[in-house]
């Protein structure tokens, strides 16, 4: 196992960003302290050599904005809390709206735009990177001040792993996860996911509107385009979902199990390279979102991304859920320490 740090580039008031590459088992993962952001995740497959199953860029000029929030870690809240606001014991807070009538994965200066600090340890069979970073009180319009940490990491047996923290002084809602895009046939496949095989262990879904509004309601996804519960191509029922504003998927699915308790979230395998992920988590939902939205650009080595190229697995608390009193609670603060914890495991 090893880490090696360099400079990745410099922000505009002159500021350095620095990534560390780690190595342990088969893989190697790159993590840069802009954003707390994965730039790539190299996994070997049977025929077709090595390859970066993470989408994004090479350079790093498009991270300083990277609108599609590739490889970002996304707080204090991710996804969406409509109206961009809510109320707590007795008082609203009106948070930055940075979409319509929303704020988005922390507002238009949350976490996946801010410089974390950063550096390597090991720990027992595998090898990591400690990211932390300070949000103080009001922060986009957030309550407390808060101290957020991250880890990532790879292990001897293949698999990667994501920790979160984070302590507040007030209480505060908090949501933390990590917007990484996969393409299992590899970045340089050309191939979009429609084929990538998908099972996720959720006997539900959270419904929202064609304008992303939450409703509520928890869905049962048995006789419907949301049915994972057996293994199927990404693309089988797509068409579906085709009068849908949304155009995919981009829902968070119920988990099974207890919340708090590390459990298998879903199965992913790409038919042409024989690449297979299996997802663990302690969050009580994921957010499945297949690049619906996604507009022609280019990628890492020249490749033309376009929509349904990558595809997201974003385990978290339910999107709105301050808003949602019947959601799992998101509020945490100097009593109730936020935590969570995702282990993908690869094969091939």
């Amino acid at each position: 196992m090893y880490a090696s740090r360099s400079i990745f580039g410099f922000l505009p008031d002159g500021q350095p960003v620095h990534k560390i590459e780690l190595s342990a088992g088969e893989l190697s993962l790159t993590v840069s302290d802009l954003g707390a952001t994965l730039i790539s995740l190299m996994v070997p497959s049977r025929s077709h050599g090595t390859d970066d199953i993470l989408l994004g860029w090479e350079s790093f000029e498009p991270y300083i904005e990277n609108n599609s929030y590739f490889g970002a870690t996304v707080g204090r809240f991710a996804n969406r809390i409509n109206g961009a606001r809510f109320s707590l014991n007795g008082v609203e807070y009106k948070l930055n709206e940075n979409k319509p009538n929303c704020c988005l994965h922390g507002g238009q200066k949350g976490f996946s735009r801010r410089l974390w600090s950063m550096d390597s340890f090991t720990d027992g069979e595998g090898i990591f990177v400690r990211l932390e970073l300070d949000s103080p009180d009001g922060d986009q319009g957030f309550p407390g001040n808060l101290h957020a940490s991250v880890c990532f990491g790879i292990s001897k047996d293949n698999k990667f792993i994501s920790r979160y923290k984070a302590v507040s002084d007030a209480p505060c809602p908090i949501n933390l996860t990590n917007h990484a895009y996969y393409n299992l046939a590899g970045n340089s496949s050309g191939l979009d996911v429609m084929d990538t095989q998908v099972k996720l262990y959720s006997s539900a879904y959270v419904e929202v509107d064609d304008n992303f509004n939450t409703t509520g309601a928890l869905l049962p996804v048995s006789g419907t385009a949301f049915d994972f519960t057996g293994s199927k191509a990404i693309g089988k029922d797509m068409p579906l979902l085709s009068k849908s504003k949304i155009g995919g998927y981009d829902h968070c699915f119920v988990i099974d199990g207890e919340f708090g308790r590390l459990r298998p979230f879903g199965e992913f395998s790409d038919p042409h390279t024989g690449r297979r992920m299996s997802g663990s988590t302690t969050q009580p939902g994921v957010q499945f979102y297949t690049a619906n939205m996604m507009k022609p650009m280019t990628g890492k080595a020249g490749i033309q991304y376009r929509k349904n190229y990558g595809f997201c697995i974003e385990p978290e608390l339910f999107p709105n859920s301050p808003n949602q009193p019947l959601f799992p609670s998101s509020v945490y603060g100097p009593a109730r320490v936020f935590s969570a914890e995702t282990v993908l495991a690869l094969d091939w």
